[in-house]
């Protein structure tokens, strides 16, 4: 069994932790989580240096480092993270994660002889700003959900919505990480030529049909040199950690000029990503297995083990609100758009690491892969308006009676996502949030 899919000590469920918030029910940061993110205290200039939540709060790393909690690996680990970018610690590799996360937990139960020297490292979670957690060096977004493939095929291909390729390959494209943001992004609508379906000729104007995408995102830790490949049997040992993350899609834009290279402005304008990053180990407890009907083409061999089988999945629940200006003005709540899953994903996280490197492309610490739109196998679980709407074709119905076929100025799009099972604590990731404003 890989370190990827181990249980511990540090996710037995019947741990509590001495920050009484971390141990109320359906908090999304107990102690069986401790997710990492940079932050700083907000309105200030201070230096950004990482953290890690716990309950309503922040561990500030670089206060912690010197309280005695660690020793060996676990205080070279917590010395990398005095740092306003996370790329150092994520390189050290899986033994010195799990270290951390062991010192941390021990150091953050209840009955911790540590407790008061920590206290004074905590920072309430209202009261601190968040930046991306590393420096994003290259990003890719895959194509792993079937269910958002065939719903999209459809529109355009009705007769044959997958392409030949899709159950062979993890398709994928190379992104522009120098547009993604923090939760909290805000973003000006995006222009670009567009070509209605009646017009001769395309014309420049703003995004008419903008669009969110529900995604995870995948970071990696250690990479690999140049002409090397990670294998499918050691590709996890290379991913430190997923977020949620919301691929903004300009439809229009898109639709005109994705063939035939494929995505290009109606997808480089702006993407946003939650703070917190939830380790792969802390996933442990909520690993799925994956298979892939009989019927259907198999994994060639590099795609293949049967660990991935076991347990290549991941059960993480994803849902998505929509939070428009007249509900803001009525302080009403965000209306419910849509929940997923990713175990739904058609390739795994392993799948998509073994395939990115298989051809000698070398990945480095900070690297994120996109899942692509997570949609389930039911209308409803959709992770796109483009699906909802079917295509645009129909509105949506909000809860405050106000109808979407995509998004309009003011609009805020919030992304939630958690883990829950019998015999586990329950694992949050917080949430990425992010609102369009007009275009100039």
């Amino acid at each position: 069994m890989s370190y990827a899919t181990t249980l511990n000590e540090t996710h037995d469920p019947s741990l509590t932790s001495w920050v009484e918030s971390a141990n109320e029910e359906n908090c999304d940061f107990p102690i069986q989580n401790l997710p990492f993110a940079v932050f700083r205290r907000a309105g200030t200039s201070e230096d950004y240096r990482a953290g890690v939540a716990i309950g309503e709060m922040v561990l500030d790393l670089a206060a912690a480092k010197g309280c005695g909690a660690f020793e060996g690996i676990a205080q070279a680990a917590v010395s990398a993270c005095d740092n306003p970018e996370l790329n150092g610690f994520m390189g050290m590799g899986k033994e010195a994660w799990g270290a951390l996360r062991l010192a941390l937990s021990r150091a953050l139960r209840s009955g911790s002889d540590t407790e008061d020297k920590l206290k004074p490292c905590l920072i309430c979670m209202d009261d601190v700003e968040y930046k991306l957690p590393c420096r994003i060096g290259d990003y890719t977004d895959f194509y792993t959900s079937i269910y958002h493939a065939t719903a999209v095929g459809k529109l355009f291909r009705p007769d044959n919505p997958l392409l030949p390729n899709y159950k062979w390959v993890p398709i994928g494209y190379h992104g522009r990480s120098s547009s993604i943001d923090v939760s909290g992004q805000t973003f000006k609508r995006p222009k670009g030529q567009i070509k209605a379906p009646d017009a001769t000729e395309p014309s420049f104007a703003p995004c008419k049909r903008l669009d969110y995408e529900m995604e995870v995102g995948i970071y990696i830790g250690p990479g690999n040199d140049l002409g090397d490949s990670i294998s499918i049997e050691e590709a996890e040992d290379h991913v430190f950690g997923i977020c949620l993350f919301n691929d903004w899609s300009a439809r229009d834009i898109q639709g005109w000029e994705y063939q035939p290279l494929g995505p290009f402005l109606a997808k480089n304008f702006a993407s946003t990503v939650s703070p917190w990053i939830v380790t792969t180990e802390a996933l442990a407890p909520f690993r799925s297995s994956w298979t892939r009907d009989s019927n259907e083409p198999q994994p060639l061999d590099y795609l293949e083990s049967e660990q991935n089988r076991a347990s290549g999945g991941f059960d993480i629940e994803l849902e998505v609100q929509l939070e428009t200006p007249k509900m803001k003005e009525a302080n009403e709540p965000a209306s419910h758009l849509s929940l997923s899953n990713f175990k739904h994903s058609y390739w795994t996280v392993a799948q998509m690491v073994a395939h990115h490197s298989v051809n000698g492309c070398n990945l480095q610490p900070g690297d994120m892969l996109g899942s692509g739109t997570q949609s389930g196998p039911e209308h409803e679980e959709a992770g796109s308006l483009l699906e909802l709407t079917r295509g645009g074709k129909e509105e949506i119905k909000l809860d405050n009676d106000e109808t979407r076929k995509f998004l309009e100025d003011g609009d805020t799009v919030i992304m939630r996502g958690w883990c829950a099972k019998d015999g586990a604590k329950r694992i949050g990731f917080g949430e990425v949030a992010s609102t369009v404003i007009a275009a100039d």
